[in-house]
């Protein structure tokens, strides 16, 4: 360490944390790490993106995929503003994430110079640590500081480096640290224990909601529920918790859920929530007792009334309970709850087997069931394509990313990008709809030139879709939500890539078949009805009269109808 730059001794110390990639560009104010890592690229791997937002989206996916840091690099000023809304979507989904800004010279600051903004007070909110490197003395013990508190709170790190410091030796006064962190083993109270086997012994119609912290624990998960006799519900981070088709799973909750979810969680007198902070309270049983577990004990109760917390690993915890539980004897209600969901089978069935022109996005993600392999990395953007794929995508054992909590438009894209980083061997795909795609797929050009083959499917009506239906629901005419789009296709023939144009239910197999046997990136773009609305599970009379209204407010202005004199 001692007689390298801070620069080089930055790069060293990446490599040993496990980093083998940076999302990020070059730029005068990072030149002096950019220099370190090239040398480094043997180890580390610099991943040059079109705009750096897309860097810290890809560099949040990984770490949704993988449980690794993701790390992303930018200069200063516009480059550090860029990286802002990627930062936000891993803070929001609680993903390690280490940004990495320049800065202008120490000697500059405060000076009002060429690209300076006073990055500390941008990132506060957005970062669990946030430092600007005052020394190349300095630069080791806050680099593993910064890691070490990402992994552990589970959010971004930021450090902040004029560009003067990296040039300068790391000299003997240097503090050293470690480059590891310690992980807790999490379990709940004895007594908080006993008081949710009471309760459940109590239970005639226990419903479970599982989330994103249950996916570790899939197998206590199912014996927990099998034991209770009690159907699971899945949050959309919770997506692939278990698979989609599993007899105990009814599918999703929410306006994107549904309909036997939607009825399980009204008749609950019981429910049990892993690894979520669910915050559609809504949604939820009034009346139902509840025990929440999660190895966040703020979480418990942040949202809506508890009755038992037990703050423990799901896994561990299922398991304390399972073994404290007899076998329900009575599974009238669970198997009410299945039946229910075979019923609600048969209706997407109906909807997937639709050949209408234009085509249906169910029928899309049909096609895509069919050539996605059960280890397949699905990147899902914003939108009513994220309804299609949480109703109509029948998870097994693939991995579903998107951005839950902050709702970006635009993840898809980098996403995948971060998937075929990660996992390089399997089939990864970024779902889009046009809006979304539209923001980001200038980094179309990034997977070409590190020869990624990923397959994006652009669900292509024109239309800020989910907007649309949103208008309309609120009695409003449709407005500002059309869209100009290029021929995706070609766009991606012009980027070097590989790109199929569908726009007949029999072209959709097809083009997946030879999407997925090329070896470069692929477009699929899909020409899909937008008039095709992503009707919530159950239908409220506010929904229904808004929509009515809205029609009614068309058919006037239009003049199709005479009005009253």
């Amino acid at each position: 360490m001692f007689g390298k730059t801070a620069g080089e001794v930055l790069i060293d110390l990446l490599i040993e944390w496990g980093v083998d990639h940076i999302y990020g560009m070059p730029g005068d104010s990072i030149n002096s790490i950019i220099e370190p890592l090239r040398k480094a690229q043997d180890k580390i791997k610099f991943i040059q993106v079109r705009h750096e937002e897309a860097g810290a989206l890809a560099a949040a996916a990984y770490a949704k995929l993988t449980g690794k840091i993701g790390v992303c690099m930018s200069i200063a000023g516009p480059g550090a503003i860029h990286l802002l809304n990627g930062l936000y979507d891993a803070k929001l989904d609680k993903v390690p994430v280490l940004a990495i800004t320049g800065q202008v010279e120490s000697d500059l600051l405060g000076t009002d110079f060429f690209q300076e903004v006073n990055l500390e007070r941008m990132f506060d909110d957005v970062a669990v640590y946030n430092q600007r490197i005052m020394s190349a003395e300095q630069l080791p013990a806050v680099v593993n500081q910064a890691i070490r508190e990402a992994y552990t709170k589970k959010g971004v790190s930021v450090l902040t480096i004029p560009d003067d410091i990296p040039k300068f030796e790391v000299n003997k006064e240097a503090r050293l640290t470690s480059s590891l962190f310690a992980v807790p083993e999490i379990l709940p109270r004895e007594s908080d224990v006993e008081r949710a086997r009471q309760l459940l012994e109590q239970a005639h119609r226990p419903v479970i909601l599982a989330g994103k912290g249950a996916k570790a624990a899939r197998a206590s998960l199912i014996s927990f529920a099998e034991k209770i006799a009690a159907p699971i519900v899945l949050t959309l981070p919770g997506k692939g918790v278990i698979p989609d088709e599993h007899p105990l799973c009814l599918g999703g909750l929410g306006l994107i859920g549904t309909k036997p979810a939607y009825e399980a969680m009204r008749e609950a007198d019981t429910l049990i929530m892993v690894g979520t902070s669910y915050p559609f309270t809504g949604f939820l049983p009034e009346e139902a007792k509840t025990i929440h577990i999660d190895t966040d004990a703020s979480q418990i109760g942040k949202r809506n009334r508890v009755d038992v917390g037990l703050a423990g690993d799901a896994g561990q915890t299922l398991r304390l309970l399972t073994d404290r539980l007899e076998k329900k004897k009575d599974r009238s209600f669970l198997e009410r709850q299945q039946e229910r969901m075979n019923q609600w089978w048969e209706r997407l069935n109906r909807q997937e087997a639709d050949e209408s022109i234009p085509i249906k996005p169910q029928r899309v993600i049909q096609a895509l069931q069919k050539i996605a392999r059960d280890d397949a990395i699905l990147s899902v953007d914003v939108g009513n394509v994220t309804v299609w794929m949480a109703r109509h995508f029948r998870m097994t054992d693939q991995q579903f990313i998107i951005s839950s909590w902050l709702a970006t438009l635009g993840c898809g894209l980098p996403g995948a990008i971060a998937g075929k980083i990660a996992f390089p061997e399997q089939q990864v795909f970024a779902i889009c709809g046009d809006g979304g795609f539209g923001m980001t797929m200038n980094d179309f050009v990034t997977a070409v030139k590190y020869r990624l083959p990923i397959v994006v499917v652009v669900l292509n009506n024109h239309k800020i879709a989910m907007i649309k239906f949103e208008q309309e629901v609120m009695g409003n005419v449709e407005f500002g939500t059309d869209l100009t789009n290029p021929n995706f296709a070609q766009y991606a023939e012009t980027c070097g890539g590989v790109g199929y144009r569908v726009e007949h239910p029999d072209e959709l197999m097809p083009a997946f078949e030879k999407a997925v046997a090329q070896n470069k990136p692929c477009i699929i773009d899909v020409v899909v009805d937008a008039d095709e609305a992503p009707m919530p599970p159950k239908i409220t009379f506010a929904q229904a009269a808004g929509y009515a209204k809205h029609m009614l407010k068309e058919l006037f202005e239009e003049g199709k109808v005479d009005l009253p004199r």
